[in-house]
């Protein structure tokens, strides 16, 4: 029964598959080789047993294959050794099952956008061997191919501005001519150092849907610098973001990443970044394991803002004598902060692991003042040479709060410090000054496992440094004591010797990798006796410019600290400049004497007599019958009772008090005072008629005009006798109509009586003549009464004038 086909799923990984499907190899026979009469003879052979090896067929199983974590990690470290990348190209071009997995280490991280420029045609290029020039001309669709398909496997890449190894004429092409979006589609990180606005916006063709990862360092202010950091914000993603800015930190920074609370690492280095309200959006970040500070030309004062709004009401705050005034008391600030000994913020960080602080030291140690994070990692970048005293403090520190948690910590300059270290050893500026840095200010690290010191000043260490050191950490595995560090002549020899490093070999039993500088003395008999000075863990040891006296003495001294030593280096004329030509001459004879001292080393202790064992002496077994003899005893008790009683009762007496009180009534009579007031007011009103009648006589009308002119000039008259006594139809038809409504607009003229009279003048008052009229229509009037308005005189006449 044939067993049906496997399928992929049953494959456990990638490369299984890949080495599945791979065709078996298979040799070249070499029967076509053979002559005829070796044909022969063979036949006449075939019964015999042996076969050549050759004529098997040979199937390769790559077993590393199986399991891809174990390839990579395998590549990985080819990759780290010397030549590496050059071996794991070799691999790729030679074995299919490992080029695959070879490629994607070789492409995974890139410095440089030139291995991707290179992929294109070389009829594209302008130069074939600096592909960073740019191309000649433009690339067409299917010139793409091999930059697309590698492209795949980048999830890594840099590119510096300042260093000019790459064009700017490129970008243009990638972005104008790409056949689709991104170049990188499994891009997760990149960093990017420019130093123009023109080089930064470069970027945004590589913030892929996949990236996790950005460093940016950014020389000058971008006017759409807050448009690119929106941008890298909207990856929800992101897990770390590196960003260094010369000029002042976005005042809306914070408001732009607070919604990135996936990110893992922060490393910020920019003027403001120290505020209150960046130290509280970072401690707000839930998965923040990993943070980067810049502390340089800051005061103690605004070290202690950093933490003014993280878990407000929790910890001490700074006095208020130290003051944020416009003169600067660096040292009065530091002191007054170092004699308050404000405490932690509990809550603050409280799940950071690495911590990387640039600065002064007495920032350092007021930054640590506020932190009890369980720091795995810390890495201090200090200005050097530190201050004594802040020196001692920053030790004291990490060893109270770190102690049980700290693993690694790495002490180094500030840039700033590196790169006069650089000028001045580039030029004729003479030697360094050498500076001692304590170490017996250290507490107990009973988890530090790696300690690396490398300042280019404070070099100087003693014999009691490196013992107080393995007192206090006795599981270091890796100890750099700047091990780069020059001792010219005008310096003089270093300090520590190799007789020295005794105490680390013997308390440090797991230490394997070891950088000082000694001044390599013969050893004492001491070190020689004791047999617990030589380390079985120890296998490298760099020595950099030491000094040493007599070669043979050195390597007999080493084959008794480190009788398993696999490697020695030291800095030679023409891999170091600065190297004392016969320091360098003597330690080659000592690498050229130890394998053969430490081969008869061990084969002597192996030698050695075994210690004896010890026998027990011959003993007969006997058996005693020891059985105890019990006797059980009792006694009876009966206890004598007594009872008694006694009776109480208690007397009550009943109280009873009458009171009654005494009320009085009182009646009030509170009847109101009415009284009743009316005011009749009656109405002064005035009726006036205009006799209107034409008469053609001039007499007439010369007697009326005279008559009107004497009204309107005396005042209040009596209306004329002719108008009253000689009434034409029209005069009477309207003196009727009058009378209508005079009387319908009584009711009205009745209410209106009530009201005051316009004018209060005396003499108005004096001149009424007529009074209100009675409504019966019998007792009509039909005369005119004279009123006084706004005193004025009104003539009484025809009511056509109304």
């Amino acid at each position: 029964m044939s067993t049906p086909p496997s399928s992929l799923s049953r494959h456990s990984s990638f490369a299984e598959r890949i080495s599945s499907a791979l065709p078996p190899i298979r040799l070249r026979s070499r029967k076509s080789n053979l002559s005829s009469s070796s044909a022969e003879n063979q036949n006449t052979n075939r019964t015999s047993s042996y076969r050549p090896y050759s004529v098997y067929q040979q199937t390769m199983y790559p077993a590393i294959l199986r399991d891809p974590d174990a390839t990579n990690k395998l590549l990985e470290a080819i990759l780290e050794t010397s030549g590496g990348r050059r071996s794991i190209s070799r691999l790729a071009r030679t074995c299919k099952a490992f080029m695959e997995p070879a490629l994607n280490i070789l492409w995974r991280d890139l410095d440089s956008f030139s291995p991707l420029i290179a992929l294109f045609p070389n009829t594209l290029l302008k130069r074939t061997r600096r592909p960073g020039l740019g191309l000649a001309q433009n690339p067409k669709p299917e010139d793409w191919g091999r930059l697309l398909a590698y492209g795949e496997r980048v999830r890594s890449i840099s590119y510096i501005e300042a260093s000019g190894s790459i064009s700017a004429s490129i970008f243009p092409i990638f972005e104008e001519l790409r056949p689709r979006t991104w170049i990188l589609p499994n891009l997760t990180s990149i960093t990017w150092k420019s130093e123009t606005a023109a080089g930064l916006e470069r970027v945004r063709m590589f913030l892929g849907p996949e990236l996790l990862g950005v460093t940016l360092e950014i020389g000058t202010r971008h006017p759409k610098l807050n448009d690119l950091l929106v941008e890298i914000s909207s990856h929800a993603q992101l897990q770390s973001f590196s960003f260094t800015l010369h000029t002042n930190l976005p005042d809306n920074f914070t408001d732009i990443f607070q919604h990135n609370v996936a990110l893992e690492k922060v490393a910020i280095a920019a003027p403001g970044a120290l505020s209150s309200r960046v130290g509280k959006w970072a401690a707000s970040l839930p998965n923040l394991r990993r943070f980067h500070l810049d502390l340089s030309g800051r005061t103690s004062t605004a070290v202690e803002g950093f933490f003014d709004d993280i878990s407000p009401g929790s910890g001490y705050s700074t006095p208020s004598s130290v003051s944020d005034d416009d003169l600067d008391f660096s040292e009065i600030r530091k002191s007054a902060v170092r004699l308050t000994r404000d405490g932690p913020r509990r809550g603050a960080f409280a799940r950071l692991t690495h911590l990387q602080l640039t600065g002064d030291v007495g920032n350092i140690a007021t930054f640590l003042r506020h932190l009890t994070s369980p720091l795995v990692a810390l890495e201090l970048l200090i200005d050097d040479p530190p201050s004594p005293l802040a020196w001692q403090d920053v030790c004291g520190l990490v060893c109270e709060q770190f102690a049980n948690t700290l693993q690694v910590l790495r002490v180094g300059p500030t840039p700033a410090a590196r790169f006069s270290e650089l000028v001045r050893s580039t030029s004729r500026g003479g030697d360094a000054p050498a500076y001692r840095l304590p170490l017996t200010h250290l507490g107990a690290l009973p988890r530090l496992h790696r300690l690396d010191i490398d300042l280019p000043e404070s070099v100087i260490f003693l014999n009691e440094d490196v013992a107080h050191l393995a007192a206090v950490c006795p599981n270091l595995e890796i100890l750099r004591l700047c091990g780069t560090a020059r001792f010219p002549q005008t310096v003089g020899a270093p300090q520590l010797t190799l007789d020295g490093l005794m105490p680390l070999t013997r308390y440090c039993r797991r230490l394997h990798t070891l950088a000082v500088v000694v001044n390599a003395l013969e050893g004492s008999e001491e070190t020689f006796e004791c047999r617990e000075a030589s380390s079985r863990s120890l296998l490298r040891l760099n020595v950099g410019h030491s000094w040493v006296k007599d070669p043979l003495h050195t390597a007999i001294l080493l084959s008794h600290l480190a009788p398993y030593l696999e490697s020695l280096k030291f800095f030679q004329e023409k891999s170091r400049a600065g190297v004392v030509e016969a320091n360098a001459l003597a330690w080659q004879k000592v690498t050229d004497f130890l394998p053969h001292l430490q081969s008869i080393r061990l084969l002597e202790r192996r030698q050695q007599p075994q210690p004896q064992v010890y026998v027990p002496p011959i003993t007969d077994e006997k058996e005693v019958d020891a059985t105890v003899i019990t006797v059980d005893e009792g006694v009876s008790v009966h206890p004598e009772v007594v009872e008694s009683g006694i009776q109480a009762s208690v007397e009550v007496t009943d109280f009873a008090v009458q009171m009654t009180p005494e009320t009085e009534s009182v009646a009030i009579d509170a009847t109101p005072a009415v009284i009743d007031t009316g005011i009749m007011v009656v109405p002064v009103f005035t009726e006036q008629a205009v006799e209107t009648d034409q008469e053609t006589d001039s007499s007439a009308e010369d007697s009326i005009a005279r008559a009107n002119g004497d009204a309107k000039h005396a005042g209040a008259k009596a209306p004329s006798l002719l108008s009253s006594y000689l009434q034409s139809p029209a005069t009477g038809l309207l003196s009727f109509t009058s009378k209508i409504v005079h009387f319908y607009s009584y009711p009205f003229r009745y209410v209106y009586s009530f009201m005051p009279a316009i004018s209060s003048s005396p003499d108005a008052l004096s001149s009424k003549e007529v009074e209100p009229s009675s409504p019966i229509p019998g007792g009509m009037e039909d005369s005119f009464s004279e009123k006084p308005t706004n005193g004025h005189a009104v003539v009484d006449g025809s009511p056509v004038g109304l």
